[in-house]
C-alpha cells in the first residue's frame, strides 16, 4: 500500500507514523499535525525503511504488531547513532518484541488502546534530548548547516575544510544530477584546476562522508560526480 498522507501541514519535528490501520493512522496524523508536527505515514515496515533511507525524521511512531518489521531490525543499514527515536505502539502481549526489533537507542512505548494525550507526551519527551535543530539543505541522513558550515551524517559530525564543504553542498543541492569536473571546479575554486586536484578533493570528501553507512558520493566515469543513493 502506498503512503496514505502527503507531507504534512505542521512545521515542527518531522514524524514518520508506521501503522497499518487506516483509522489509527488518521487519528495520529491529524492530532500530531494539529500539535505542530510534520507527519508522513506508511503502512508497512518495508515502506518505512524506504522512507527512512530517503528522508531525515526526528521521530518514528511504530506499531509493533505489524507483520513485516524485520526490515527495521538490527540487521538494517541504520546504526543506533543515526536512527531517530522510536515511540512504539504495542499490546501487553507484544512488549517482549520491542528490544529485538530496533535495537539500542532512544525508545519508549504506549500500550493499546492508547490515549492520544499520552502519545503526545511521550513524543515530547523523546524529542527533548535529540539535540539542536540543524537548518540547511539535507539529503537522507546527510545534513548541512550553512550558518556554521558544519555537516552531519546522522548524529556523526563531519569535519570538513572550506573547499570540501563547498563541494559537498554543491553536490547535495544538485542531488541525483551528474556534475562535470569543470562545473565543480568553477563552483569550488572559481578558477580552473587540474583533474587530479578535483579527484583528490572528491576522494577526501568521499572518505569522510561515506566512512560509515551507504555510499552517497558516486563517480560517473567520463562525465563527473553525483550525490545520491
Amino acid at each position: 500500500m502506498s503512503e496514505k498522507r502527503s507531507p504534512a501541514r505542521g512545521d515542527g519535528p518531522h514524524v514518520l507514523v508506521v501503522v497499518e490501520d487506516a483509522e489509527t493512522t488518521e487519528l495520529l496524523a491529524t492530532t500530531m499535525e494539529l500539535a505542530g508536527y510534520r507527519v508522513s505515514a506508511v503502512s508497512t515496515g518495508a515502506e518505512a525503511m524506504v522512507r527512512l533511507v530517503e528522508h531525515r525524521f526526528d521521530l518514528v511512531v511504530l506499531d509493533v504488531t505489524l507483520p513485516d518489521l524485520q526490515g527495521l531490525s538490527r540487521g538494517s543499514r541504520f546504526t543506533p547513532a543515526d536512527r531517530p527515536p522510536v515511540l512504539f505502539l504495542t499490546t501487553y502481549q507484544t512488549l517482549g518484541r520491542l528490544v529485538p526489533e530496533l535495537g539500542a537507542g532512544r525508545e519508549d512505548y504506549v500500550t493499546k488502546p492508547f490515549r492520544i494525550a499520552e502519545v503526545l507526551a511521550r513524543a515530547e519527551v523523546l524529542l527533548r534530548d535529540r539535540g539542536p535543530e540543524r537548518e540547511g539543505p539535507s539529503y537522507g541522513d546527510l545534513v548541512l548547516d550553512d550558518d556554521t558550515c558544519q555537516a552531519w551524517r546522522g548524529q556523526r559530525e563531519i569535519d570538513l575544510t572550506p573547499a570540501e564543504y563547498r563541494l559537498l553542498r554543491h553536490l547535495l543541492v544538485n542531488a541525483e544530477r551528474v556534475l562535470s569536473k569543470e562545473q565543480i571546479c568553477r563552483h569550488v575554486w572559481g578558477e580552473g584546476r587540474a583533474d587530479n586536484a578535483i579527484e583528490k578533493l572528491v576522494s577526501r570528501l568521499r572518505h569522510k562522508v561515506d566512512r560509515e553507512g551507504p555510499a552517497l558520493i558516486h563517480t560517473r566515469r567520463g562525465f563527473g560526480y553525483w550525490l545520491g543513493h
